[in-house]
């Protein structure tokens, strides 16, 4: 909570027009995303549309750099475990490192990491791209989420779209609210 009141407390502090970049920066920090940043937003006087978008610009750009380098990671990876696989062929040595190995291997291990990417794997599974897009703000932060997903192999274009539907619904949603509440009261 003592984050969410220094952002509180800074909004409170800044001049009008620098509000929204406060909401904005909130909204990039993990568990408070767009949602709370809106309502930190709207809480501090800042008009709930202004607010809003605010937090939906800040969340999606975290979540844009964050996709952005864990699919160029995993690229690389993907990238590096090939050339390697061709190497050892070309020098008649067996290749043994599938994808399915390494998932068996991460299953049989036991670990708390392990079973984490099983779950998320059964819920990819389970519900696809759009599914873990918009549910997964119930459970993790959407900065989480779409890196799994960028991480696991989905498109990068696809993984932006789904988050961005949930990012702004989820924003709305929450600001919709809170924006009701903040006038009722008034």
């Amino acid at each position: 909570m003592n984050l969410i009141e220094t952002f509180q407390n800074l909004v409170a502090q800044v001049p009008e027009l620098v509000q929204p970049l406060i909401v904005a920066l909130a909204g990039a920090v993990p568990f408070i995303e767009g949602e709370g940043a809106a309502s930190i937003g709207i809480l501090g006087g800042i008009h709930p549309v202004i607010a809003a978008s605010a937090g939906i610009i800040g969340n999606f750009l975290c979540v844009l750099v964050l996709v952005l380098l864990s699919s160029g990671a995993r690229n690389a990876v993907v990238s590096r475990n090939h050339a390697r696989k061709a190497r050892l062929a070309a020098a008649g040595g067996a290749t043994t490192g599938s994808v399915t190995v390494v998932d068996a291997e991460d299953e049989a291990d036991g670990s708390r990491s392990a079973a984490r990417k099983v779950k998320f794997r059964r819920a990819l599974d389970r519900y696809g791209v759009p599914g873990v897009s918009l549910l997964g703000p119930l459970l993790l932060p959407t900065q989480f989420t779409a890196t799994m997903l960028a991480a696991s192999g989905v498109s990068k274009a696809r993984v932006l779209i789904w988050q961005a539907v949930a990012i702004i619904g989820w924003t709305t949603i929450l600001s919709v609210f809170v924006g009701s509440v903040v006038h009722a009261v008034s």
